[in-house]
């Protein structure tokens, strides 16, 4: 028993790794890691900040898929953000709005 315990979280480890590189994979193809890192600021905020900012807010990621499609200004300086490429999938930016905002 304790064997197939180890092998099923040992998977959904590899899974969620899997996930993640994924969505790695996207925020690069869509140039948000030009401006955004995890855990600190670049030249926008942190996806750490983002998350804190919007914690608990059920609108948040609605709201945050429509931020990174379309770009926008004034939530965080003066600095604008640009659109994302037509060529990112809606499915991809969902993805990305969820990964953001489960960043800790």
């Amino acid at each position: 028993m304790k064997i197939q315990h180890t092998i099923a979280l040992a998977a959904s480890l590899l899974l969620a790794q899997n996930a993640f590189a994924d969505v790695v994979a996207v925020a690069q193809k869509a140039n948000c890691l030009g401006c955004h890192q995890e855990n600190q600021k670049r030249f926008g905020p942190s996806f750490k900040e983002i998350a804190d900012k919007y914690r608990g807010d059920k609108s948040a990621a609605a709201m945050l898929e429509k931020k990174i499609r379309d770009g926008g200004k004034g939530n965080w300086g003066k600095v604008a953000m640009p659109p994302t490429a037509a060529t990112v999938s809606d499915a991809d930016i969902k993805d990305l709005a969820q990964w953001i905002l489960s960043t800790k």
